[in-house]
């Protein structure tokens, strides 16, 4: 089978949940290969999820750049392998780099891809378009390979024990690719245990409803082991940073469980979350529209609601 190069990316040393979803893709459409810009990463993790081969990138030039030094070294990466398709994360960093390599090679781009399939004339994407009303399927017809960005949880991340050959990839970074360097970093917020919203699989988003108490949004989302979500009027009446809105000008999630807790489901806001798996709705006005996107509904106040489905959940995992 042909190769499928993956962008792996790490968090704090640890190889990340949406990395490990790539690794899953890609083995529906060739041998995945593992590319890593980090060399004390876990290869053993990447082969047991599929990983034939794991390309090592040393040097401090890609952690002290923007992501051009990255670009240049997977396009010359590339190059050589002639590789089938190419995965990366559909992140900020990670589709500036895939469409550079795409352009590099004279390959074919999507971004934001849902899924992955094999098909006759070869890969097929599904992306989620036009704030998610409608569904579109797409073949690359030129090109000798597919460049694809595909959004966290597209898929359920599942072991392949595979035999990976490690191989690290001497390239010399061009000064051009030097132009931006990074010259401050901001760190997580210390002591917060949470998974990062646009990555988890798991997300409780508070509204209106909350009345600016997030308490038992949190609550609950700590019980689940949750990422925590605002709708933009919460975040525009200070309720809760910005960082957390979720929404057409905030952040876009693809969760496989979306809880929307006091939301009322204004098409911003549906344009961020509805790509999710599963959908509950708890509101407490019945025609609210989030209930005709949501697959499980509950009327009623949150501030009633989730005290109650947080004992619950407790209870069940003592």
């Amino acid at each position: 089978m042909a190769e499928i190069l993956v962008l792996v990316t790490l968090d704090g040393g640890r190889v990340t949940k949406p990395a490990l979803e790539l690794l899953t893709l890609a083995r529906r459409i060739g041998e995945p290969a593992a590319v890593v810009f980090d060399p004390d990463v876990d290869t053993d993790v990447l082969a047991r999820y599929g990983a034939r081969a794991v390309y090592l990138f040393e040097g401090p030039e890609y952690a002290d750049f923007l992501v051009a030094p990255k670009a240049e070294a997977l396009a010359a990466l590339v190059a050589d392998r002639q590789p089938a398709g190419l995965l990366v994360t559909s992140t900020t960093e990670g589709k500036e780099i895939a469409a550079t390599v795409a352009l590099r090679s004279g390959a074919g781009f999507v971004y934001d891809a849902v899924d992955v399939l094999p098909g006759e004339q070869g890969t097929h994407t599904v992306q989620s378009v036009f704030a998610g009303n409608y569904t579109v399927t797409s073949a690359f017809t030129q090109g000798a390979m597919a460049v694809i960005a595909v959004k966290p949880n597209a898929t359920t991340p599942t072991e392949a024990p595979a035999t990976a050959t490690v191989r690290t990839v001497a390239h010399t970074v061009s000064e051009v690719a030097k132009g931006a360097r990074v010259t401050a970093v901001e760190l997580k917020t210390a002591g917060s245990s949470r998974p990062e919203l646009g990555e988890a699989a798991i997300v409780v988003s508070g509204g209106r409803g909350t009345g600016g108490d997030f308490s038992q949004i949190e609550e609950f989302a700590d019980v689940l082991g949750a990422a925590v979500g605002a709708s933009r009027a919460a975040v525009d009446a200070g309720w809760y940073p910005h960082q957390f809105q979720v929404g057409q000008t905030g952040k876009t999630v693809s969760a496989q469980l979306y809880i929307a807790a006091g939301i009322s489901g204004a098409i911003q806001h549906r344009a961020g979350m509805q790509t999710s798996k599963t959908i509950v709705a708890i509101n407490k006005d019945p025609d609210a529209p989030i209930f005709d996107l949501a697959d499980f509904g509950v009327v009623g106040d949150l501030k009633g609601v989730l005290p109650q489905a947080s004992a619950a959940v407790a209870a069940r995992k003592a």
